[in-house]
């Protein structure tokens, strides 16, 4: 809430922001940043993640479409049935 916030009051750029960017991934971090908030900030937006990262393979995949859309990649029930 408090990084909703900050791009509410202008704190945070409303197109480059961690929330809008996350997930940061590993390589990323690592890399040239470029972005106006700092790395703590994008890999540690609370304090208890310092001892449980997890750090995601990837970042989003066709923006937001994944999340909003969900895709299985199971095999059908019946593939089951004969098993």
């Amino acid at each position: 809430r408090e990084e909703i916030r900050a791009v509410e009051n202008g704190t945070l750029d409303k197109d480059d922001n961690p929330l809008k960017n996350a997930p940061h991934t590993a390589a990323e971090i690592v890399g040239e940043w470029t972005h106006p908030y700092s790395r703590e900030q994008a890999v540690y937006p609370l304090e208890t993640l310092m001892d449980a990262k997890y750090w995601p393979p990837v970042g989003r995949v066709d923006n937001v479409f994944g999340d909003r859309n969900l895709i299985c990649a199971c095999p059908s029930i019946a593939d089951y049935q004969d098993a």
